[in-house]
């Protein structure tokens, strides 16, 4: 990987800057992107981005060089046309052709490429959680406003039709005054078992793959998939696939503060793996007129609610109101009025896997018009919703229930306030100011 040095990095950012801001994209245009981080996620990237014919794949990016490889292959074989390959981020940015970045690399790594980008004068859309802690989170929004950049999270059921519609059933009070938003993310997962320590495979940056993360030897379960089971680079299921119905649930309900407590329980049970976080986890985040219950079982489990995920799944949202309450899932929602629970109102879903083009597509339009109200899942909202998954992920890892002010400040607690940030490794830090 070529080394790029501070002083050459700004130099080359506030060019981008310049270059950036002079070209106006008309409504013809195609937005040139770059995808960064080519596994199984960065694989979906470049499927839905091939099929937006609003979009032009211009450049890869990744640590690895067999990733690098396949992805090249897999842009020509969808769109006819060879993108350009990068081993560092910081090089697609200072293409003066590249107008937005799309992050699918591990979490540890979400907040540091998202403001090296909006440096950069590029927009970014990034997965799912928006970030790795809580500091990260407000960061990248404050890089968002200083530089006037574009960026959406890629909870990608914010662009759903269906659920859009459920909120606004929610919202209008077709169930009342809603006092409990439950998310369930019952999602079968297998012990990763235990792996011994090994050399770097041929053609992988591992100094750069671990980044702001502390150094350790190379390991197969840190790398590809599993690097979501580790507190240095993941978040467990809760910030993994629970951060869609966390998100779900905290609209729905219309919570846009920070609660003011949060618990968090739970534990690994049954497998004796390298797994750090945990499989069953239950969290509680208390506001003054309602509450969000989150519950992520990994083991086997029935399903609840009539939630259709699909077995051995079970992944969705309950909400509860004065009048009824409402059920919602990927194939679709109902809705339960009176004391008979009648059912009044469903909508099926079609089982078509689309959530991820329209929601690039959203991006992309908003690239164009340069509206960020136009985002459905804009930094400001998704750093909220991200950071209730890090509150019960705090509380979990400290044993105890939180105290939270209006500013999302522990009281008196410096073991949970340490949480909230990390120790970053030299030269992966979070730049102050953004």
């Amino acid at each position: 990987m070529t080394t790029i040095h501070r002083r050459h990095f700004l130099q080359f950012s506030t060019a981008a800057v310049a270059a950036s801001a002079g070209r106006i994209l008309g409504a013809n245009d195609r937005v040139n992107v770059a995808i960064t981080g080519l596994g199984g996620r960065g694989t979906d990237h470049m499927e839905s981005y091939a099929a937006l014919p609003e979009a032009r794949i211009a450049a890869l990016v990744d640590v690895n060089q067999a990733a690098r490889e396949r992805g090249a292959a897999l842009v020509k074989r969808l769109t006819g046309t060879e993108p350009k390959t990068y081993a560092d981020l910081r090089e697609a940015l200072a293409d003066k052709d590249i107008e937005a970045v799309s992050l699918a690399t591990p979490n540890h790594w979400h907040a540091l490429q998202t403001i090296w980008a909006c440096r950069a004068g590029k927009d970014v859309y990034v997965e799912k959680p928006a970030s790795h802690n809580i500091h990260e989170a407000a960061c990248m929004v404050q890089a968002a406003r200083k530089y006037n950049r574009m960026v959406q999270v890629g909870t990608q059921s914010r662009s759903e039709p269906h659920i859009r519609r459920a909120m606004e059933l929610l919202h209008t009070g077709t169930i009342g005054q809603i006092h409990l938003a439950k998310g369930l993310c019952f999602k079968r997962r297998l012990s990763i078992g235990h792996k011994p320590d090994g050399p770097v495979p041929p053609g992988l940056n591992w100094d750069a793959f671990l980044g702001p993360a502390p150094m350790r030897p190379f390991n197969e379960n840190r790398y590809k998939y599993n690097w979501h089971w580790f507190w240095d680079t993941g978040n467990g299921d809760i910030g993994n696939q629970g951060v869609h119905q966390m998100d779900i649930a905290r609209w729905g309900a219309g919570l846009d503060t920070w609660p003011t407590h949060a618990v968090s329980t739970g534990g690994k049970f049954l497998y004796e793996d390298d797994q750090e976080t945990p499989n069953m986890q239950f969290a509680t985040l208390g506001y003054e007129k309602a509450q969000i219950m989150f519950e992520v079982r990994g083991l086997l489990t029935p399903g609840e609610a009539g939630i259709r995920s699909g077995s051995p799944h079970t992944i969705g949202n309950v909400f509860y109101g004065s009048e009824g309450f409402l059920v919602l899932d990927d194939a679709g929602y109902r809705v339960f009025k009176g004391e008979k629970r009648e059912l009044v109102k469903e909508e099926n879903a079609p089982r078509e896997d689309k959530a991820n083009e329209a929601h690039m597509g959203n991006f992309l339009a908003a690239v164009r018009n340069r509206k960020t109200a136009d985002l459905h899942a804009g930094i400001e909202l998704a750093a909220m919703s991200t950071n209730l998954c890090h509150l019960a992920n705090i509380s979990y890892r400290v044993g105890r229930e939180l105290s939270i002010d209006s500013s999302g400040a522990f009281a008196n607690d410096p073991k949970a306030t340490g949480l909230q940030t990390r120790n970053y490794r030299t030269p992966w830090t979070i730049p102050d100011p953004v």
